[in-house]
């Protein structure tokens, strides 16, 4: 915890702010202005940092649950929340 923590880019902040509930890829899509490669790429980034949860389909509980096996090339098929130090940054923005 002793580096100074990156700001956020004006596009993590509006990923960040579209996800504080469970929401599929084409609502972050809807509400963040930019191109769809280009937002992609930035959520790949973000989960790495773990600052996104991906979430998946589960039949069995009928609902989206937390996952960290997930196919990057279709993240359409997923859903997408801010975690704890998603969030933490998003605020201190």
């Amino acid at each position: 915890m002793g580096t100074m923590k990156e700001p956020l880019t004006d596009l993590q902040f509006d990923i960040l702010d579209s996800i504080y509930f469970v929401e599929p890829l084409e609502n972050i899509l809807d509400e963040v202005d930019e191109a769809r490669p280009v937002v992609l790429d930035e959520l790949k980034q973000m989960i790495d940092k773990g600052w996104i949860q991906v979430m998946a389909y589960d039949e069995e509980a009928g609902d989206y649950l937390r996952t960290n096996i997930f196919d990057s090339d279709n993240l359409q098929e997923y859903r997408f929340l801010a975690t704890k130090e998603g969030l933490l940054r998003h605020n201190g923005h």
